[in-house]
Order: structure tokens, then C-alpha cells, then sequence
């Protein structure tokens, strides 16, 4: 990252079996397993005793079966990095030849602090200054460059802050989950038909994505049981904007907050002419959803 201009944090992968490092390092840090996805075994840490509890949660999550087998060679050890501070964002991109044509920005106006780091909205397009927004693709670019990656989907999480843009995650996929079905492109293409279109050398007349605004909220999971109920579902979808509600949880199942859950209850999806005005509507729906647990 360093021979391509790219910020990065301090970081360093440790063993569980090996002497803690807590009286060693500068905080705050954040303590991340080396596999499992959707911010699960990511913890924040800003002292020796709340990374001594963060390392041991995270190695009794890394001894259950699904995530060992998830994390397989990697379970017995774990990343940590200097925490970083500021805004978060996220960028959608497809890298053709080499160039990278950036698809769309996202804002995630919740707070991102920890110790935990549950994702709830995206909305697009990013109300950022126009600078920020061009440090983020080129932050986004200058990353895939120095990862090898020339070619199809492009998924980047940065934070912002008086530093400038610091890469978070830079992948060779598209946004997790049900996220995709916020952009629309051309007339009326998905996000996949893109990457589908683009991997086939088939035509792209255009990747310019339609000029209204959208947003998803991830359902936060509220607490740990098994659900007895989901209510006000109905009153939510009535929420003007609000183009659909996907729930992925149904009653009976057990929720798992995070840093040991993995799952989101459901998805909301809003569509609009002002981003400011789909995240209002996402937050309104948000606020009639009630889980029985």
C-alpha cells in the first residue's frame, strides 16, 4: 500500500497461543479475526483490559464449529490495527482493463466507533464534498492497483477524516447481502447484470447509474433471543419512499447480535428524489418494526 501512496494502519497478526501484546500496544486498537465477514469477531479496544476481553471472545467465537470451519488455518491467530477515525463510506466500482469506473458512492451516516460494528444504512449518491468524494475513488483505485486487481467488480469501505481516505476493505466483489438492489443502471440493469455483461464481454451502453437517490437499512439486531413476533411491518411499508422490505428472519429463529452473530433480521429499501429525504424515510420505517423476542 505504501509504494502506491495508500494510507494504512499500524497492524500486526498475532497467535492466540503466544504472550498478549496488551500492555505493548497504543490505543485504541481494533482486534479482527482473519477470516468470517459482515463485521463479525471485529471488536474496538481502547485499553489492555478491554483488549483482553475482546482477544478472549473472539477465540471463544473462533472455537465453535462454523466459524473454525470458516476461518479454517487461520483460527488460532488474529489481525490487529491502529483504529481509525472519521466518517465512513463505501464505493461500488467495475475495473475494466485496468481503469475504474466507479459505479456509486455510498454515505453510512451512522457512527462506525465500536466496540462493535453493526452496519445499518447506505444511501447513494454521497452528499461528501466533491473532494472528499474524488479522494475516496482515488484512494479506491490507487488500493485494487496495489492489490493486482485489473479486472470486474470492485467493493471498497473507507473512512474519511483530516488525514484524507483510508482504505477499510478493498475486495474483488460486489456489496454484501441484499445491498445491490438499491442501484439501478441504463434501463433498469442490475448491479449483476453489470458484473454478469462486463465478465461475458457482452454490450455496456452505459454504467451510469439512474439519477434518483437510494438507500437500504440493514435492520439492526436488537437483542439476543429467539422471536416471538415482528410487528408494524405493514405500517412500515407505508412509509412514503419506501420501496420494499425484505425480511430475512422470521419468528421462531434465534437472533445473535454481533461480534458472535452474522445475520440480518431484514432489509429495507428506500427510493427518492433527495438522499437526505430516503434516509428520513428508512429511519421512520425503521421506528415501526418491533421484534418480539
Amino acid at each position: 500500500m505504501d509504494a502506491h501512496g495508500v494510507r494504512s494502519p499500524w497492524w500486526r497478526v498475532y497467535r492466540f497461543d503466544e504472550r498478549s501484546p496488551a500492555q505493548s500496544l497504543e490505543y485504541p486498537v481494533v482486534v479482527k479475526p482473519l477470516g468470517l465477514n459482515g463485521s463479525r469477531g471485529v471488536m474496538r479496544a481502547n485499553d489492555p483490559a478491554s483488549f483482553e476481553r475482546a482477544i478472549g471472545r473472539l477465540q471463544r467465537l473462533l472455537s465453535t464449529k462454523s466459524a473454525a470451519e470458516e476461518c479454517g488455518d487461520l483460527a488460532d491467530r488474529y489481525l490487529v490495527e491502529r483504529y481509525i477515525p472519521g466518517v465512513e463510506v463505501a464505493l461500488e466500482g467495475l475495473l475494466r482493463d485496468g481503469e475504474l469506473h466507479t459505479l456509486a458512492v455510498f454515505d453510512k451516516p451512522d457512527p462506525l466507533e465500536g466496540p462493535f460494528f453493526e452496519e445499518t444504512i447506505y444511501v447513494t449518491p454521497s452528499r461528501l464534498p466533491e473532494e472528499q468524494v474524488e479522494a475516496v475513488v482515488e484512494t479506491a483505485r490507487k488500493s485494487a492497483e496495489a492489490l493486482g486487481l485489473c479486472d470486474g467488480p470492485l467493493h471498497a469501505e473507507l473512512r474519511l477524516n483530516d488525514e484524507g481516505a483510508w482504505p477499510v476493505d478493498v475486495a474483488a466483489r460486489t456489496i454484501g447481502g441484499l445491498c445491490a438492489r438499491t442501484l439501478r443502471f441504463g434501463a433498469g440493469m442490475s448491479l449483476e447484470e453489470i458484473v454478469l455483461r462486463h465478465a461475458i464481454n457482452a454490450p455496456l451502453d452505459t454504467l451510469n447509474r439512474e439519477a434518483s437517490a437510494a438507500g437500504v437499512m440493514m435492520m439492526p439486531i436488537v437483542g439476543r433471543g429467539r422471536i416471538q413476533a415482528i410487528r408494524g411491518l405493514d405500517e412500515a411499508a407505508a412509509v412514503p419512499l419506501i420501496e420494499d422490505i425484505e425480511m430475512e428472519a422470521r419468528v421462531g429463529d434465534m437472533l445473535v447480535p454481533l461480534p458472535e452473530g452474522a445475520d440480518y433480521p431484514g432489509f429495507i429499501f428506500a427510493r427518492g428524489d433527495d438522499p437526505a429525504a430516503v434516509e428520513s424515510a428508512l429511519r421512520e420505517a425503521w421506528a415501526k418494526i418491533e421484534f418480539v423476542l
